[in-house]
């Protein structure tokens, strides 16, 4: 593979490109600041202006959420999988019908596996602008997001209206509903009662991992976060493994399958015949099937990095028991 085929499969922190009206809580005050962006994959944009990166999937979507302090993303749910690892900042994280019935505050590092099928939603509580990066299960995402009902009554008292057709619309800019398109409808009472509760306690031990525990972990060979061995015990579609410098491979290598790779601290290069590149925090690289290649800290230091693979299992739903 050639430098610049290489580099057409590389998304640079630097180059993201955010979208601000990506949901329908764009208009809404405490959550109109907030940043989406879409890597890999369409992801779950209700926008049109959201610019995707690369259009290919692996199995899965990567996107990514950057926040100011103080800033929030409101509840929704999804059918599938999504995972979060911080990237920058301090989060928390929190869930239930109305946000109040369990939460979490994730470190730089630290990986939140939520479960699908409960109402979620973060906040950047840290002093600086934040960024979390996002893994989503299943090649199409869309029409994966399902809004609490109060969010969607706060967005049409400020202008946006969510059409049944899963896009948005904003009175601001005077648009309207296209004829044969209907308002998004509110979940009733009874769809709402089957949303699990789950609290605190039944959420952290078995979906959320320390940044400083996978690093322990990961001393001698790749810490297993999420998959049928890992840390996180599931099957959303895709496995998930930690690598520090510890832990990474002897010699070059290949997979049958799709391998996205996310650096989280230090510089890492990647090495492959026909070329290298040095991957940055925040950088976003998709190996394809059977490349042979190679991945090793590129400077002494603190290094860190999220290997995310595609599997054959189903990107279906995974509930707290």
């Amino acid at each position: 593979m050639t430098p610049d085929a290489m580099a057409a499969r590389i998304v640079r922190y630097g180059e993201l490109k955010p979208c601000k009206t990506a949901f329908i809580d764009a208009h809404t005050p405490g959550s109109d600041q907030k940043e989406n962006f879409t890597i890999i994959g369409g992801g779950v944009s209700e926008s049109p202006d959201q610019h995707v990166h690369i259009a290919d999937t692996p199995g899965f979507n990567i996107g990514a959420a950057g926040q100011p302090p103080n800033c929030r993303n409101s509840l929704h749910s999804h059918r599938t999988a999504e995972v979060f690892f911080v990237l920058k900042g301090r989060w928390r994280f929190f869930w239930g019908r109305w946000g109040n019935a369990g939460e979490v505050v994730l470190e730089e590092g630290d990986i939140f596996n939520i479960p699908t099928g409960i109402f979620r939603g973060f906040e950047n509580i840290g002093t600086d602008y934040g960024m979390i990066m996002a893994i989503l299960g299943g090649d199409d995402a869309g029409g994966g997001v399902i809004w609490a009902p109060q969010v969607i009554e706060d967005a049409r008292d400020h202008g946006l209206v969510l059409g049944d057709n899963g896009k948005l619309y904003d009175s601001k800019q005077g648009q309207t509903l296209p004829e044969g398109v209907a308002p998004m409808p509110l979940l009733s009472d009874a769809e709402l009662a089957a949303f699990p509760e789950p609290g605190t306690a039944q959420v952290i031990p078995d979906y959320v991992a320390r940044y400083w525990d996978m690093m322990a972990l990961s001393d001698r060979q790749p810490c297993k976060v999420i998959g049928a061995e890992g840390v996180l015990r599931d099957r959303p579609g895709f496995e998930v493994e930690f690598l520090s410098r510890g832990s990474i491979p002897d010699t070059p290598y290949s997979t049958p399958r799709h391998e996205v790779l996310m650096p989280m601290r230090g510089h890492w290069r990647l090495s492959w015949e026909g070329g290298s590149t040095v991957l940055n925090p925040g950088d976003t690289a998709a190996i394809p099937p059977s490349l042979s290649h190679a991945i090793a800290p590129a400077m002494t230091g603190e290094a860190s990095l999220y290997r995310v693979t595609a599997t054959d299992d189903p990107a279906g739903p995974t509930r707290p028991q």
